[in-house]
């Protein structure tokens, strides 16, 4: 199992990328301000467990990867940070794209998890993330690969569902505001690249 150390870094680390919006939390922002904080909780919980299926593609995937090769395991660590980095740039170099929040038809509350989890699920760039994010707190000597990775995991989807809940209660108390945020949208952008590239230049300093 990972060290009390490497988790609490591990814990530091997902904030400063959560409390960034990407993808998924646009996607609750918009429910909840659509339809209001209800809306945006089952969207959260809907999203969230579709965070399950990667986590857990992410185990076997690693697992069988390190029982293969520890040079491949190695490789794969690198590609990640390589990829946080390239995360970083394209948020710092990302345009305006008018920022509106899009509006969607009014869903139940079953259609409203479903979507969420799809929306997570089908997004491969949730999946790359994952591959890339974990393994750099993952260590051979640690014990079971797949068990680090699911607990690293459980950790990331646990911060994910509070961080993200607190969004969409924030966006369906300021939903009016939330409609007119083109210029907090770009500080949002460079923030997250920021905290991408930080990220990533720690990594490259830690030892496998």
């Amino acid at each position: 199992m990972p060290e009390i150390t490497t988790l609490a870094v591990f814990c530091v680390a997902t904030l400063g990328l959560l409390i960034v919006p990407g993808p998924a939390v646009l996607y609750i922002v918009t429910r909840s301000v659509a339809q209001g904080r209800s809306a945006g909780l089952i969207s959260v919980l809907g999203v969230h467990t579709g965070s399950l299926v990667h986590v857990a593609a992410a185990a076997l995937g690693i697992s069988a990867l390190i029982s293969a090769s520890a040079t491949a395991f190695t490789v794969v660590k690198y590609a990640g940070v390589a990829y946080l980095l390239w995360l970083g740039v394209r948020k710092l170099m990302r345009r305006g794209d008018g920022g509106e929040v899009i509006e969607l038809k009014v869903q139940s509350k079953r259609r409203l998890f479903w979507e969420g989890f799809v929306v997570n699920v089908l997004n491969p760039k949730t999946a790359i993330f994952f591959l890339a994010f974990l393994p750099q707190f993952v260590h051979p000597a640690a014990g079971p690969i797949a068990a680090q990775i699911l607990l690293l995991g459980a950790v990331w989807i646990l911060l994910g569902m509070a961080s993200d809940g607190t969004y969409a209660m924030l966006a369906s108390a300021l939903a009016g505001r939330v409609r007119q945020s083109v210029r907090a949208r770009r500080r949002l952008d460079v923030g997250s690249g920021l905290v991408y590239l930080g990220l990533a230049a720690w990594l490259t300093t830690e030892k496998a």
